[in-house]
């Protein structure tokens, strides 16, 4: 299904790319201010399709910053210090090492496993603005996408009722450990404590019922960790199955915004990363405490 608004820029044009998630959005220049209407379609396309991938643009850090505040306030990255940023707010993901070169080695390995961003928070992300500047150039470093709608609609009703009302334990700590990273130094687990947040959470703008899981979950509270572990990859498992989960190959220009409200998602690394670089610019909107 197509929509179409005549502003500035023409026509904006919005086309489903899969069932679990995931559309296409052509005539529009994101470099020049975005106006309210242009801004109310591009949320509404969200909400319905919770992936955009809007095609043909090429911002400065300042221009997506600017962009990204027109959705929320905009959230400074985990690490504190300058590395890794290109402007206030927008930091760097890519594939090289201390040096400058490709490597297959990356400084952290959170992305490769499927979670959704800043769910250590007590406040997490609503969405996330990742905008490709430099892929390799035979493509590879695809970004998938698993619908948590989906994920929990699909639930027999009995492992429903199971987890109605059971809430996840996310940490740092967690997301460092269970993805092979350095371990959480003290200082780093003072700053970020775990935090509580429900298995299923109801989206604040379509009200929907959603899974809300990922790497940064470490326990289930009430549960023996055994047995919560268990039941976290049971809930992986069948929100990861290939029929609920849009893979985006990325094309030069493409600006990825994405709802995590409602998503896992995970980078693929599907090309050769000891050979090429993979360089996006990123930045995030602080949601709202998933209740």
């Amino acid at each position: 299904m197509d929509q179409h608004v005549h502003e500035r820029t023409g026509s904006i044009n919005i086309t489903r790319l899969s069932e679990p998630a995931g559309a296409e959005v052509l005539g529009i220049d994101l470099s020049l201010e975005l106006g309210t209407k242009e801004r109310d379609i591009l949320f509404e396309a969200l909400l319905k399709h919770h992936v955009l991938v809007i095609r043909d643009q090429d911002l400065t850090p300042d221009q997506q910053m600017a962009l990204t505040a027109k959705f929320g306030k905009p959230e400074s990255h985990v690490f504190h210090d300058a590395k890794g940023k290109s402007g206030p707010q927008v930091h760097v993901v890519n594939n090289l090492d201390k040096q400058g070169n490709p490597s297959s080695r990356p400084t952290t390995f959170g992305s490769f496993f499927w979670h959704t961003d800043k769910s250590y928070h007590e406040v997490p992300s609503l969405a996330t603005f990742l905008h490709a500047r430099e892929l390799p150039p035979g493509g590879g470093g695809d970004t998938e996408f698993a619908n948590m709608y989906n994920a929990y609609e699909s639930l027999g009703d009995e492992l429903k009722k199971q987890i109605a009302g059971l809430r996840a334990v996310h940490s740092w700590e967690a997301n460092r450990r269970n993805t092979g990273n350095r371990p959480a130094t003290e200082e780093e687990k003072k700053l970020r404590p775990p935090v509580s947040h429900p298995l299923v959470r109801t989206h604040p703008d379509t009200k929907r019922k959603t899974l809300y899981i990922g790497i940064h979950a470490d326990c289930i509270e009430g549960l023996e960790r055994k047995q919560g572990i268990e039941l976290l990859k049971k809930l992986y498992r069948h929100s990861t199955e290939r029929e609920n989960v849009y893979a985006h190959s990325w094309k030069p220009g493409d600006l990825v915004i994405w709802d995590n409200r409602c998503l896992l998602h995970r980078v693929v690394g599907n090309y050769d990363m000891d050979s090429h670089r993979r360089i996006l610019h990123r930045s995030v909107v602080i949601g709202t405490k998933p209740c």
